[in-house]
């Protein structure tokens, strides 16, 4: 793939979620997109590469929060640090992140890379070992989320975090 391709590729994915963010629980209007089909083919790559993009933006961001300098010693609260990035990955792609969460139902490639954006979330916190049954990795990690959604307005404060947490993963203990 050549840069003008890259660039090209990336201009679709952009106009795409901008039109998709208009209507998120609709399929992507690729048609609408000069191009889309020429370089992704299908709606399932589209939102594949989509969810690429997402995972990146996501992944540096927890990178940041969490080898934060100013936390010398290293035992920083990694639950304040995956909340504080998880939701400036939101408020920045908003429109990306809505398309993406009407999307996973459709297509199962999809929902496995949502699941290892899960583990990621649940290891990074410190909720999770990485050693564990990838299942159990996935529900702390829906728990997790659901709880980012839910508290998405609130200031990032360790104690009802984890308290709320822990009643979600009660259950499923």
């Amino acid at each position: 793939m050549s840069w003008t391709d890259f660039y090209r590729r990336q201009e679709i994915l952009e106009a795409t979620v901008r039109l998709a963010g208009r209507n998120p629980a609709e399929p992507l209007p690729l048609e609408e997109v000069p191009g889309a089909e020429e370089h992704f083919g299908t709606e399932e790559n589209v939102l594949l590469a989509l969810q690429y993009q997402w995972t990146r933006t996501l992944s540096g961001r927890l990178r940041a929060e969490v080898t934060d300098p100013d936390d010398a010693d290293g035992l920083g609260d990694h639950v304040d640090a995956v909340t504080r990035a998880w939701r400036a990955a939101v408020e920045e792609h908003e429109a990306l992140r809505e398309v993406l969460d009407h999307a996973y139902e459709r297509y199962a490639s999809l929902r496995r890379m949502h699941e290892g954006e899960l583990r990621m979330l649940a290891v990074t916190a410190g909720l999770a070992d990485p050693r564990e049954p990838a299942d159990e990795i996935v529900k702390v990690g829906h728990a997790l989320e659901a709880l980012l959604r839910t508290s998405r307005s609130e200031t990032p404060r360790r104690r009802p975090v984890m308290g709320h947490l822990r009643r979600l993963l009660a259950p499923s203990a």
